[in-house]
């Protein structure tokens, strides 16, 4: 986050351990560079969809003269549903790493199996997937190029899930930014939006923007050899390639026309977390006037990496097929300030967590090339992150329980 303005804010001595606890107020995002977190509610911004966000961030902010002057939350994933901001009591930067590797034992160690209900099953996403690939077929020369297809499990502990534990765990991958937001209102039952999410939505420092859009995956190979020809496969994968090219290309498309510069490299990088390959391109530009992040993320959110293309075809097959509403995951996460700044992480690799309660989601780029049993698969590989920062597989077996 080096790109983000909180050397304003002052430090916080611990890091999460000392900011999330049971708080449920408590918001947090952090990554290797550091990070910000935030405590309490001074005021909720009214809801709405994320068209309206910049007029009512600034009206919020004209009518609240005291408090810091940021608002932190998350977005949903349909653009017409309402968001979660407010301004927090207190805010800090954090520093550095979020956790050191192995410094929490899992969740589930000990107790009894914890319930795993799949929502759909495997079998019904890949029967959406199929379905998915029909209709890419029937419009292959006229509109829907792409769509983002996910699957949901629901998880049922024997115990109230920790969730500072939860960040530790997920803290331990250097590559991601690990994020607590709250979801629920003062006198609601707790409810959060936990994750460790690789890819950067939007950033603007004054008149710097940023994105890094991530789209063609691959699981990690067991083994450094296979690993190395996991990450060689999807460099050279024309599917992925292709895929990757569409969202670059949307995101480049978007932002061009507000900056005075903008550098888009002509080929991917590898980015690599814990569990997955991605392809991913560092977009950076300079605005041409002063345009408040919140514009930029109602410009950019939903991007066809957690969508499709063109936007509005692939939400209404998403709609069709998925059978389930996303809420907050494929949203974005951050916060945003009086003066336009702000950092927007699109909320992947993630979990609503409630008590005992938890839903993981993950999904899958479906184009032209795909096949049912491949996005099944890389939707697996995926849900791996959370599924081992709890303790558990997809059966909700103890992992530990597995090793021995």
């Amino acid at each position: 986050m080096a790109s983000s303005p909180l050397s304003s804010l002052p430090p916080s001595e611990g890091g999460f351990r000392r900011v999330v606890g049971e708080d449920p107020t408590a918001f947090a995002l952090q990554n290797l560079e550091g990070g910000l977190a935030a405590r309490g509610f001074r005021r909720l911004l009214p809801g709405g969809p994320v068209e309206t966000l910049a007029a009512r961030a600034a009206e919020f902010f004209a009518a609240e003269p005291e408090g810091p002057r940021r608002l932190v939350g998350a977005l949903p994933f349909d653009r017409e549903a309402h968001d979660r901001l407010h301004q927090p009591e207190k805010i800090r930067a954090l520093e550095g790493p979020a956790f050191r590797r192995g410094s929490v034992p899992a969740l589930a160690e000990g107790g009894s199996p914890w319930g795993v209900s799949p929502e759909p099953t495997r079998a019904a996403y890949m029967r959406a997937v199929a379905e998915a690939l029909k209709i890419l077929r029937r419009e292959e020369d006229a509109e829907l190029r792409k769509v983002v297809l996910s699957r949901s499990v629901a998880i049922l502990a024997d115990r109230p899930i920790d969730r500072e534990a939860l960040l530790a765990r997920l803290g331990e991958d250097p590559s991601v930014t690990v994020f607590c937001a709250p979801l629920s209102g003062l006198g609601e039952p707790p409810r959060a939006l936990l994750g460790a999410t690789p890819e950067l939505l939007v950033s603007r420092k004054g008149r710097l923007v940023a994105s890094h859009p991530l789209a063609g995956s691959a699981r990690r190979g067991g083994d450094p050899e296979a690993d190395r020809r996991q990450g060689e496969g999807l460099l050279a994968s024309e599917k992925d390639q292709r895929e990757h090219a569409a969202v670059v290309e949307a995101v480049a498309e978007a932002l061009a026309p507000l900056c005075a510069r903008l550098t888009v490299p002509k080929t991917p990088a590898l980015r690599a977390t814990a569990a997955m390959w991605h392809l991913g391109t560092r977009i950076e530009g300079e605005l041409k006037e002063d345009v408040p992040v919140a514009e930029l993320l109602a410009r950019l959110h939903p991007t066809p990496a957690v969508c499709g293309l063109p936007r509005e075809a692939a939400a209404q097959a998403i709609a069709q097929l998925e059978g389930y509403d996303r809420g907050f995951y494929a949203g974005a996460v951050g916060w945003l300030d009086e003066a336009g700044d702000g950092e927007w992480f699109v909320s992947l690799r993630c979990a609503e967590i409630a008590g005992e309660k938890a839903r993981l989601y993950a999904g899958a780029g479906v184009v032209p090339g795909s096949t049912p049993e491949a996005e099944a698969e890389e939707t697996s590989a995926k849900l791996v992150t959370m599924l081992r920062a709890l303790g558990v597989d997809e059966t909700g077996r103890h992992l530990t329980e597995k090793a021995a």
